[in-house]
């Protein structure tokens, strides 16, 4: 099976002869919403730090900063599918607007109620709203490109491009909320993140002309059923659960190793060289035309990212951990690009914002426990037992995915499938 598919030119991109970066960004429409939406998801990388800076510096404890940030990582993977699903019922503007706007409020309360020395328990009330409302810019971007691409081999460079994207507001983000932190006042960080959520997101949300249109309301019983109801999903789910057990096992890890050593400072190199590794590879990705299917894609990917994980904990030296985590980094750009790839033929058009959000939310998950599970070994084993999460993760979501790799093969084209659990109406997949 092919991952290039043949399709006849659409009035809104050019027919390509193979895919690339350029053809890409020519589609018309893009920068539209490629602009304001990488504004509105800036904001989403400063969320963590943005915390752990401002209430460890109120309260003097990492343990009660490390608490509240971990309490937001938490609801936002909890509430983020559920605010894919209203979108794809109605609409992306309706969710964005009062979701920006409550995350606004509570961002801004958890900042008050920080500088005011308020109790745990306050700052837990805030810090969940304040996850729970965070704007899912990044799947609803995704779905755009969905809507502007959909049938094209261009899509394989968009989840490419998509992918690259994340990664770099990854980088940015960390390093302008600890400026801001650092150098303004510890509060700076988590109001300038606020403020961008505020402005990208409203400015996002203006962008109608290229938003998915909502299926009529005869349709609406079969469009609107869960994403989660597709078995491939699921399996999706589980595999990125793994990938976030890499992110939040490095983090912690790449702390502690640093400490450990009496070079602190070193973490933000080693962690950026993780980080370059998997920007390399997305562009890499994007840039090839593949004719190997997605699924076998995802496979030989994540053995690979598998295989690299498993060794980050026998590194005992700067070096060494430094091109492991580089070879790591390489390996999470291919898996995470081909499992959003899979989502265009898994999922119907109707329900593929909840399905980019199940599994946002899934790497968010996976790294919320990986960043627990590792603090406490390493506080209770050996300095670079933590990086032990990384294999854990990854080994078990690869059994899984290998198990269960039929759930990921898409109906074929014209048949007739149901979707969702109890919905007996047919189909047309097309």
């Amino acid at each position: 099976m092919a991952s290039t598919v043949t399709t006849e030119p659409s009035k809104d991109e050019p027919a390509p002869s193979r895919p690339g970066y350029g053809q890409l960004l020519r589609t018309r429409g893009a920068w539209t919403f490629l602009l304001p939406g990488f504004a509105a998801r800036q904001p989403f990388a400063m969320l963590t730090i943005s915390i752990v800076l401002l209430v460890q510096h109120t309260t003097g404890s990492y343990g009660v900063a490390g608490a509240a940030a971990a309490a937001t990582g938490v609801s936002m993977a909890v509430f983020a599918p559920y605010s894919g699903r209203l979108a794809d019922r109605h609409g992306q503007r309706a969710v964005l607007i009062p979701g920006v706007l409550l995350h606004t409020v509570s961002g801004l309360t958890l900042t008050a109620l920080a500088l005011g020395d308020a109790p745990l328990w306050a700052l837990f009330a805030a810090a969940v709203p304040t996850g729970a409302s965070v704007p899912q810019v990044g799947p609803m971007v995704r779905s755009r490109w969905g809507v502007k691409l959909q049938g094209s081999p261009l899509m394989s460079t968009a989840a490419a491009f998509e992918s690259v994207t994340d990664e770099l507001t990854f980088v940015l983000g960390p390093l302008l909320a600890t400026a801001l932190c650092t150098t303004v006042d510890p509060a700076a960080g988590l109001v300038t993140e606020a403020a961008l959520t505020l402005v990208g997101g409203l400015l996002f949300a203006a962008q109608r002309r290229t938003q998915p249109t909502v299926a009529a309301a005869g349709h609406a019983r079969v469009e609107h059923a869960s994403a989660l109801g597709i078995p491939g999903v699921r399996v999706l789910i589980v595999t990125f659960l793994g990938i976030g057990s890499v992110f939040g096992g490095m983090q912690v890890s790449l702390a502690a190793f640093t400490e450990s050593i009496g070079e602190p400072g070193l973490n933000g190199v080693l962690y950026g060289t993780f980080a370059a590794g998997n920007m390399i590879s997305g562009v890499i990705c994007g840039a090839i035309a593949w004719k190997t299917a997605p699924r076998r894609r995802l496979l030989i990917g994540y053995a690979a990212l598998a295989l690299a994980a498993s060794g980050l904990w026998t590194a005992h030296s700067v070096l060494l951990l430094a091109g492991l985590g580089l070879l790591v980094g390489m390996c999470i750009a291919p898996a995470l690009i081909t499992g959003y790839t899979l989502v265009d033929g898994l999922v119907p058009a109707g329900a593929r914002t909840e399905a980019f959000t199940w599994l946002t939310g899934a790497v968010a998950l996976g790294q919320a426990a990986a960043v627990t599970v590792a603090g406490q070994l390493e506080d209770r084993f050996w300095g670079g037992a933590g990086f032990l999460v990384p294999m854990g993760g990854t080994v078990l979501a690869l059994a899984v995915l290998l198990a269960l790799r039929s759930r990921l093969v898409p109906p074929p084209r014209g048949t007739t499938v149901a979707r969702g659990v109890g919905h007996r109406v047919p189909v047309t997949v097309d």
